[in-house]
């Protein structure tokens, strides 16, 4: 079941990089707006506001990658701390946006529901 939480969390982190890489680098494309919902304008009005959420993005998924490679190199409680940081974090993160705007709610399931999986699934691969 470990196994299976470090993979879950692993995607997670992947997906974080490409959040990253949305928010930071594309941010003003046709395509990430409409994937986010903003005009032209919107876009690049909140470009800076973006670009620094998206370095948020990276440095969770960071967190969790040096966490799995702890994780698996034999280190298993840092490995497990910073795995449980990072994609812990990353729920987080969704959970305030699930409740905070309602209209991001399908967006706040997809970003979260891979991290909710490798925590609660690593959690109990370590009690097991």
């Amino acid at each position: 079941m470990t196994m299976i939480g470090l993979i879950l969390a692993g995607l997670a982190a992947l997906l974080h990089v490409y959040i990253f890489y949305m928010e930071s680098i594309a941010w003003t494309s046709e395509r990430v707006r409409a994937t986010f919902g903003t005009t032209e304008t919107e876009a690049a009005a909140t470009r800076e506001l973006a670009f620094n959420q998206g370095f948020y993005n990276l440095f969770l998924a960071i967190v969790t990658g040096v966490g799995i490679v702890e994780y698996l190199s034999g280190h298993t409680s840092v490995g497990a701390a910073l795995v449980f940081a990072g994609a812990g974090s990353m729920l987080a993160a969704a959970l305030v946006l699930f409740l905070s705007s309602r209209g991001k709610r399908g967006a706040a399931v997809k970003q979260g529901a891979l991290p909710l999986l490798g925590v609660v699934i690593l959690m109990f691969g370590l009690l097991g």
